[in-house]
């Protein structure tokens, strides 16, 4: 989507919110963005701050969650749930929302399994396990 380039991804997610507070046309990969900053007021103060957050290190080890990495994964979740890739997610999607009883905090649980495939996937030095990926889901939502 943005290529390795860390400042310009996260310009494009102040850009966006800027742009959706003011009004302006979105494109639809802009307007999925908004949609999901709107779901995190707890961020919109840093989006709508980004000279004291592109350049910022939100390192886990002092408790910080990085607000870009969490609507990066958001995203991914509904490209993957939208287009059904992994084969099957879409259904266990569908689960996990009659189970939390809400959408969103349906990802947030599927991003539990994401962000562990991909940190396995990172540490392992090898390419994503959809299966496992896809097991983890399962176990979550009972199947």
């Amino acid at each position: 989507m943005f290529g390795n380039d860390r400042t310009q991804m996260r310009r494009f997610f102040t850009e966006t919110w800027r742009k959706a507070k003011a009004g302006e046309v979105l494109i639809p990969l802009e307007q999925l963005i908004s949609g999901i900053i709107q779901q995190h007021p707890e961020y919109h103060s840093l989006l709508e701050s980004p000279d004291s957050s592109l350049d910022k290190d939100f390192l886990p080890d002092g408790g910080e969650t990085n607000p870009f990495l969490h609507l990066g994964m958001h995203i991914s979740l509904q490209e993957q749930i939208g287009t059904d890739r992994p084969a099957g997610i879409r259904q266990l999607y569908q689960k996990a929302v009659k189970k939390a009883g809400d959408s969103h905090a349906a990802e947030h649980q599927l991003m539990e399994c994401l962000g562990r495939m991909l940190w396995e996937a990172q540490r392992g030095n090898r390419a994503p396990d959809e299966q496992a990926y896809l097991q983890c889901i399962k176990h979550l939502v009972g199947k």
